[in-house]
């Protein structure tokens, strides 16, 4: 099951540590695995991703997580039959766990829009993603080859005048409105870094 979201119950609550009831063994959630406005309170029903399975001399130690950025993926391919299918694909995720999360999708036919099949009618597959993370943002944009176009959608919502790249430092200019400048940059940097991670 390592690399699995599962559903478990959360069994008890020592200190930092949230041990989860997966049914047939246990599992232990770290507190840097939590996400910090979370609240796991016994008997809660809770989908965490498994990071790892090590044997211990008391049997095998679980340890499990909510802030991974692959329980993202792993919720969008339950909930998002193009993914499941293979039509569209995750091609990058970005994640600051509890506040907000990009993930940059394709399309690997023609005819399948790769962000609307994210997002569903009315928003109801993003929304169900959304719940499960406890309100987490979603930024859903589209995979492009083209670098340039690329930063500009992983600054979104932001609206982006120009991009200019500099192939020798690795590293990226980027314009946008006076109005649109704190918005690019996001509450304490944070669309930024999220941008810098996707890409």
């Amino acid at each position: 099951k390592e690399g699995q979201v599962l559903l478990g119950t959360v069994q008890r609550v020592e200190g930092r540590t949230v041990f989860v009831d997966l049914g047939h063994t246990h599992a232990i959630m770290p507190y840097p695995e939590q996400i910090s406005r979370e609240r796991y309170t016994p008997g809660a029903r809770v989908k965490v991703y498994v990071v790892s399975v090590q044997a211990s001399s008391r049997g095998p130690e679980v340890i499990v997580s909510r802030t991974h950025p692959e329980i993202v993926r792993q919720l969008f391919t339950q909930e998002v039959p193009e993914i499941a299918s293979g039509s569209v694909t995750i091609q990058s995720i970005a994640r600051e766990a509890g506040s907000r999360t990009k993930i940059a999708v394709t399309s690997t036919e023609p005819n399948v829009d790769p962000i609307g099949s994210c997002v569903g009618q009315r928003g109801m597959r993003v929304q169900t993603v959304i719940t499960e993370l406890g309100g987490e943002k979603i930024d859903i944009i589209e995979w492009s080859d083209d670098s340039a176009k690329f930063i500009s959608a992983a600054l979104a919502p932001a609206k982006v005048i120009s991009v200019q790249l500099d192939e020798v430092s690795h590293s990226a200019r980027v314009e946008v409105a006076e109005d649109q400048l704190s918005l690019a940059i996001g509450r304490g940097g944070q669309n930024v870094r999220l941008a810098v991670k996707l890409a």
